[in-house]
């Protein structure tokens, strides 16, 4: 299943009016509870674990038609955890993920049902999801401070809850598995960063934006143009299409050179790895036509690893999972 975020996700009602109307009365405490794994062997159990995801998604629905809108951060988290429930649950995992991701969706409807206020903004790591990409989740919580979040809020949820969808697919068979969810929420997070930079926010604030980040990737031991991953390149070529379409002005580049930890961390070869790999990255974006004197570059080695990937066997899938370590960021400081 296609895990899509900018629409409500069942169109298709399952439930009996009765079931509907039941519901309203019955909204004060929460209720969604799937069967135990061990039951879901039969036509009739799985048709009454889908009338409960359906019953969920009356709720969110009712909300929404009570004119909570669907960008609302809270709407847009309670939506996504039952995404991702209900994608797991579908692909037949039978661990607890998709039980306590449901349960996270029922916790934000039955909050807003209530009226209850402040809201939750947390996001548990659910089944013992993995922590991942903690550059991503530092991105993520700059934009809850923005005074572009308003705009921003629905990818900012669903970044979040993509994260720890990944988090588990790690935990249960390591990176291949958890890359694809992964891939959604960096996609998220820059649809969110683009969506903030062009709220309809106060002048003075908008003539502030943060920078726009992309990250570009090499192979192992490698710091060449043609050992770049070449759709990483994509990020950095959205970047300064966005600095055209926005009207943004450009003040400088800021080029961070990173390697992975498979040489033995803090080993001297690693630093001036990271720094082949700055000066590779400013060349190209030279030929991309900037200005070389707004180009700086600096470098940290392995110090600064955004994925741990312990555990990961055999070499091939370890080398693969720390792939977002071997990498340039590039962070355009732009003005309106």
């Amino acid at each position: 299943m296609t895990v899509t975020h900018t629409t409500l996700r069942f169109a298709r009602p399952l439930l009996t009016v009765a079931l509907l109307a039941a519901l309203a009365g019955a909204a004060s405490a929460q209720q969604a509870q799937l069967l135990p794994q061990q039951q879901r062997i039969t036509d009739a159990a799985i048709h009454a674990d889908h009338a409960t995801y359906e019953a969920t998604q009356g709720r969110i629905q009712a909300l929404n038609d009570g004119g909570r809108p669907i960008r609302d951060y809270h709407l847009s988290k309670a939506q996504c955890w039952l995404d991702v429930s209900f994608h797991e649950y579908s692909r037949n995992d039978r661990s607890d993920f998709p039980q306590a991701a449901l349960g996270e969706s029922e916790r934000l409807i039955v909050g807003m049902e209530q009226g209850a206020s402040p809201l939750p903004t947390d996001t548990p790591l659910v089944n013992n999801a993995k922590y991942l990409r903690d550059d991503l989740w530092q991105r993520l919580r700059v934009l809850h401070g923005s005074p572009g979040f308003s705009c921003a809020a629905q990818q900012v949820a669903c970044g979040e809850v993509e994260l720890v969808h990944a988090g588990n697919e790690f935990n249960q068979q390591q990176w291949r598995h958890s890359k694809p969810y992964i891939q959604i929420a960096e996609e998220l997070v820059n649809d969110a960063e683009a969506q903030a930079r062009q709220c309809d926010v106060a002048p003075a604030v908008v003539a502030a934006p943060g920078p726009l980040v992309a990250n570009v990737l090499f192979e192992f031991d490698r710091d060449g143009y043609r050992d770049i991953r070449t759709y990483s390149l994509e990020s950095v070529d959205r970047a300064l299409a966005s600095i055209a379409s926005e009207k943004l002005q450009l003040q400088g580049v800021t080029l961070v050179g990173h390697a992975d930890r498979m040489q033995g961390r803090g080993f001297d070869a690693n630093q001036s790895l990271s720094e082949r790999r700055a000066r590779t990255v400013r060349e190209l974006l030279i030929g991309r036509g900037l200005d070389p004197a707004k180009i700086r570059y600096e470098y940290r080695g392995d110090t600064q690893q955004v994925q741990q990937c312990d555990g990961v066997t055999p070499r091939a899938a370890l080398l693969e999972c720390l792939l977002p370590n071997r990498r340039v960021e590039v962070r355009f400081d732009v003005t309106r």
